[in-house]
């Protein structure tokens, strides 16, 4: 992975991938952009919704790489139109998603109310700069951040951490439950910008390791009902934790080191900070949570999960949250 910072860099990054003809994927926040990149694909829409990635895919018939501005929407939408057309793709995120790391994907089909994973991306390049995140609301901002946190968390206890991975993850912690209060407080801060986005980095660096239970809540919660990946994370998390407090101790402990406290208490008090609320808040019925359940355990996420997360313990934990 070739990794840089401040957009000046981006003609190197395209270079050494050799990219002449490159696609800009985005959406319509970002289409005036001032980027060296002619073509472009403003058509981004949240979740990554089907009709969207085979309008970019046809975008690019004639390009050689592509360059994903914005969130994990913009990041996932060239991923799969990498894993179409083979092209590599140079990610310049404005949010916290650490989508930009990771070769899988999730495309979400609104008529089935899901949200389908892929793989294969060609995930090459990465240019990251602060003041792309600088009018990044609140919600956003937290919302994305608890994500980056929670791809922190559980890449210490999923099958595939390892001793560099683990490294990313605590790294990736401290930064974040130090510098997301003060963006909070302050969202032109470009100094605690740059850490929260740094934090991202590892985050999304430690995210290759895999994810667990509360990426599978957040997933379902997202293609069943079009919300915020971010913000579902920052619901899910917490009560993921919770439930993993027994298999996974020794991983909870070196995040709560990381984090400065008692792992399960800081991040539920970043999650309050970032906005969570209870899923009743986010109009998800309570009759709903069986089959919530039922599409969470379903999901490879869950299945990697240090503690089994069969259909009927999720019910509990989705109670807790409702």
């Amino acid at each position: 992975m070739i990794v840089r910072w401040g957009l000046a860099s981006l003609p190197e990054v395209l270079g050494a991938l050799g990219s002449e003809r490159p696609l800009l994927i985005t959406s319509a926040r970002w289409r005036d952009a001032e980027l060296p990149v002619k073509r472009r694909f403003d058509g981004v829409r949240p979740h990554t919704e089907a009709d969207s990635v085979r309008a970019a895919a046809a975008a690019a018939e004639d390009a050689d790489g592509l360059v994903a501005l914005g969130g994990g929407s913009a990041i996932d939408t060239a991923k799969a139109v990498s894993a179409e057309r083979g092209l590599p793709i140079v990610s310049i995120p404005t949010t916290y998603s650490g989508a930009e790391w990771t070769p899988f994907f999730g495309v979400r089909d609104p008529a089935a109310r899901v949200k389908r994973g892929g793989m294969g991306a060609r995930t090459e390049g990465i240019v990251y700069d602060e003041e792309l995140t600088l009018d990044l609301p609140p919600a956003p901002t937290g919302g994305t951040a608890l994500n980056a946190l929670a791809h922190c968390a559980e890449a210490l206890y999923v099958p595939g951490a390892t001793p560099e991975l683990d490294a990313e993850a605590l790294a990736g912690a401290a930064l974040i439950a130090r510098s997301l209060p003060a963006v909070l407080d302050d969202g032109h801060d470009r100094g605690e910008r740059r850490a929260l986005l740094e934090g991202a980095m590892h985050a999304g660096s430690a995210l290759r390791a895999g994810m667990g239970l509360g990426h599978a809540l957040a997933q379902a919660l997202g293609g069943r009902y079009g919300l915020p990946h971010g913000t579902m994370n920052a619901v899910s998390l917490p009560p993921a934790l919770r439930f993993n407090r027994d298999a996974a101790k020794p991983a909870l402990e070196r995040l709560g080191a990381a984090l400065g406290g008692d792992a399960i208490a800081r991040t539920e008090e970043l999650a309050r900070l970032a906005g969570a609320r209870r899923l009743r808040d986010y109009d998800v019925p309570r009759e709903d949570l069986p089959a919530l359940a039922e599409a969470t355990a379903a999901r490879p996420a869950a299945k990697a999960n240090p503690r089994p997360a069969p259909p009927e313990s999720i019910v509990e934990l989705l109670e807790t949250i409702w």
